[in-house]
């Protein structure tokens, strides 16, 4: 390790353990003194920190208000959110901030939470990032300790400002007044108590006193250790066996910058064999394993631009890895190492992926009960090599290996419309259609009507989207179906009662049974189209017939209240003891919204009695449900 970064690690160490210890008695204020809350925290007119008015407050601390605040408050609430920043302006009045060092780019610091916590902020103003060591960091970005961090920034005080800015330069000073011998003694006596330390120190002795073999030994033992699984690594434990892997893929990092390329290829591979097995045997549901994969995929493609393996070679085990894992770290190797592959190397890639391509075919067509899904990555890296060669052909050919879905019909069709093979596009299209006919598509339908209208066969586009709706009603077809009428008023009611006359004919033989108004798909694209033509009184009319979804009962009852109150009042009563029984705060607050609405249009209506014995009714069948009773008080609801 560089003396220079030495150093640096015992400034940060030498302040932890010196000042860190008194930190909580210190910094906290003595029984009877005023102190500034989180509510006293606000956003002056130019971005900087406003403290209201206390009990008490001195003339330092009118003067430091009014100086221009290092981070702006309001970005900073902007980024951490309202939660974070609450409770990082708790951390900052309560003390748990320690200012190591501050510069003006830099803000280093430690924070008390569960644990002790490394702070760096950078930047100032509006314009500033931060990285903290607390998992919250880690799981949603800035966190409220970088919250308290930059609050106590704000907050200093001339003379403190500069005895924080000086105190780095002082110890820095003293140390260099010591001796080597001294300097070795205090930086041994560290690394006892810190891990990370040690290891870093003994890895950079390492570096210099150990031959390769013994290095790949070394190396290998850590990377088993690290990856160790026994049984089962559940969710809770993920975060130190992942931390574990990370700080053995940094010094992996620290092995390749010391010009050992060669031997970080090698213990790659190691790692990678290792990690294929134990992803299969941890919950990796916050991807902290996954990402430590990533990593070493990142050091294994700078390992490969320095050591410059052989391409055939290298070539040979992109492609197992590619092809054979379980895992997708490797998908589409051809083209992320390209340039280290070379001409050789990327020829003898897509030799090796067109055989294993045509061996693959002639399985498929010895083998009855083979899965569309098998060979994807087959797939797509002879698609990669096509797409390099501009080979459309080629990709033609790749594709129609796989004709499973209506999409896969899509697919091959737009890449000759993109082509300029419009007719060839067509003729996918259609037989596409063809083939699925009784599951359409609806991307591919549309596709295939812009082609229709494109050439002139208008008759061939509107007969395929009437087939389609009457298949599969939906609003898009609707929609599509009524802009080929144009400015044709007359021609445009015709296809709208006729798509009205199927839906309801189709919705009458599939109505749902249950007590609560349920309704069909069918049945929602019915109302929904009459709600979209502004015919309400027959949307109500078939909710009546047919049932209909909350959220869709709920925007019609929107849509009725200036020409149909009545209906959304009783509409609104319905949803709201729907979600008053179902429960749950969302649900209390969501019918407490619909019942505003509902009073606004008695108001109007001027039946205010009615709305008040409405509410005297609600609250007393509901009276056990406290929460919801709460929110109708609280809010003030009459």
């Amino acid at each position: 390790m560089p003396f220079a970064e030495l150093i640096g690690r015992v400034d940060e160490e030498l302040i932890r353990r010196v000042r860190f210890r008194n930190l909580r008695s210190s910094s906290r204020p003595a029984r009877g003194t005023d102190t500034v809350k989180r509510s006293d925290f606000g956003v002056g007119s130019r971005g900087s920190v406003r403290v209201t008015q206390a009990s008490k407050r001195d003339t330092q601390d009118i003067e430091a208000a009014a100086r221009p605040a290092r981070f702006d408050v309001a970005v900073l609430r902007d980024i951490a959110g309202e939660k974070a920043f609450n409770r990082g302006s708790a951390y900052q009045a309560d003390g748990r901030v320690e200012i190591m060092t501050i510069d003006e780019a830099r803000v280093v610091a430690r924070v008390v939470g569960t644990e002790s916590y490394r702070c760096e902020l950078t930047g100032r103003g509006r314009s500033f990032s931060g990285n903290c060591s607390c998992r919250a960091f880690d799981d949603w970005g800035f966190c409220k300790h970088l919250v308290a961090t930059a609050l106590a920034v704000n907050c200093l005080k001339p003379d403190a400002l500069e005895q924080t800015a000086n105190r780095l330069d002082k110890i820095r000073d003293h140390l260099r007044a010591r001796g080597v011998e001294q300097l070795t003694t205090m930086i041994l006596k560290l690394a006892e108590r810190d891990s990370a330390l040690f290891e870093e120190l003994a890895l950079s002795t390492a570096l210099e006193t150990t031959d390769d073999p013994t290095l790949l030994a070394q190396f290998k033992k850590a990377i088993t250790d690290a990856t160790r699984v026994r049984g089962y690594i559940e969710y809770r434990d993920m975060r130190d066996w992942a931390q574990g892997i990370e700080r053995v893929l940094d010094r992996l990092s620290i092995l390749l910058e010391s010009g050992r390329a060669s031997l970080v290829l090698q213990l790659l591979d190691h790692f990678f064999a290792r990690m294929d097995d134990a992803l299969a045997k941890v919950d990796d549901s916050d991807g902290g394993a996954g990402a430590c994969y990533a990593k070493a995929c990142g050091i294994h493609l700078a390992a490969c631009q320095k050591a410059k393996p052989d391409p055939v070679d290298l070539a040979r085990t992109l492609f197992a890895r590619e092809v054979d894992s379980d895992w997708e770290f490797f998908f589409g190797a051809s083209e992320t190492y390209a340039e280290v592959l070379g001409k050789a190397g990327l020829a003898e890639y897509r030799s090796l992926a067109t055989e294993a391509w045509k061996k693959a075919k002639s399985k498929r067509g010895k083998k009855a009960d083979d899965r569309p899904g098998d060979g994807f990555a087959l797939r797509a890296m002879m698609e990669r090599f096509a797409e390099r060669e501009d080979d459309i052909d080629g990709i033609i050919a790749v594709r129609s290996g796989d004709l499973s879905s209506a999409y896969d019909y899509l697919g091959i069709a737009q890449v000759c419309l993109d082509n300029g093979r419009e007719q060839e596009a067509l003729k996918w299209a259609e037989e596409g259609l063809w083939k699925f006919e009784d599951s359409p598509d609806q991307r591919l339908v549309l596709f295939a009507c812009d082609l229709y209208q494109r050439k002139g066969r208008n008759e061939n586009a509107t007969e395929l989207l009437w087939r389609t709706f009457a298949r599969e009603p939906r609003i898009g077809l609707y929609e599509r179906l009524k802009s080929t009428a144009g400015a044709d008023r007359m021609f445009g009611i015709a296809v709208r009662d006729r798509a009205i006359a199927l839906l309801r004919e189709q919705a009458a033989k599939s109505r749902p049974q249950g007590r609560w108004p349920l309704s069909s798909e069918t049945a929602d694209v019915l109302i929904r189209l009459l709600l979209t033509e502004g015919l309400v009184a027959d949307a109500w009319a078939a909710v009546g017939n047919h049932g209909c979804r909350e959220g869709l009962m709920e925007e019609l009852a929107r849509a009725s209240e200036s020409d149909h109150p009545d209906e959304a009042l009783k509409a609104y009563a319905q949803l709201v003891e729907r979600r008053v029984r179902t429960g749950g705060q969302a649900n209390y607050e969501a019918a407490y919204g619909m019942i505003e609405r509902m009073r606004g249009l008695r108001e109007r209506l001027d039946e205010s009695t009615q709305h008040a014995a409405y509410l005297a009714d609600l609250k007393d069948r509901h009276k056990a449900r406290r929460n919801f009773i709460k929110l109708l008080m609280s809010s003030g609801t009459r």
